[in-house]
């Protein structure tokens, strides 16, 4: 009884934390990273005390919602790795580009020197490298390029201001189909 009471009490810490997450990556991403914690916390559905003694820092906030962002790219690989090979690796580079787009918000945040950052930076191209590589091998993706290569152009496109989502997105795909040896 006490085990299944336990795991009740689990279950629901992670779906507030979850809940909070979800509400403080929409939140830095639409306001910036001075949104006040009371926002998110009434935009999850929960009290601020929730969200203290969840995240007892906004540092550690930006921290989770960085490491979410990472995890959740780290499975999306996972997710798309039965695709044919280009395509697998192009659907795991629109996820990418959310990644990019939160990470963004809260760049000025993060510390670059610390070892989550730099064991994330590993996680997400550890993942993306076999999608790559599959390309690579199947003749579908230039053999002179590596996946840093890849990411590092995708993340200085998307850095770019852009009149629209469209633009934006056509500017990726000429920049895919310099990579793409493939084509149809």
């Amino acid at each position: 009884m006490k085990r299944a009471l336990w795991l009740r009490v689990v279950i629901r810490t992670r779906r507030v934390a979850d809940k909070l997450l979800a509400a403080a990556r929409t939140a830095f991403a639409e306001q910036g990273t001075g949104t006040p914690l009371e926002d998110i916390a009434r935009s999850a559905g929960v009290g601020i005390g929730t969200l203290y003694r969840n995240f007892p820092t906004r540092q550690a906030l930006f921290d989770a919602v960085y490491a979410d962002e990472v995890e959740e790219l780290c499975h999306a690989a996972q997710d798309v790795a039965d695709l044919p090979p280009w395509e697998a690796f192009s659907t795991w580079l629109d996820r990418f580009v959310s990644y990019v787009g939160t990470k963004r918000a809260i760049s000025e945040e993060l510390n670059r020197d610390s070892a989550m950052f730099r064991d994330a930076r590993k996680a997400m191209y550890e993942a993306g490298e076999p999608l790559f590589t599959r390309a690579q091998e199947a003749g579908e993706a230039r053999r002179d390029a590596s996946v840093d290569d890849v990411l590092r152009m995708i993340t200085g496109i998307i850095a770019t201001g852009y009149v629209s989502d469209e633009q934006r997105g056509r500017v990726l795909r000429f920049a895919l189909d310099g990579i793409r040896t493939g084509k149809d």
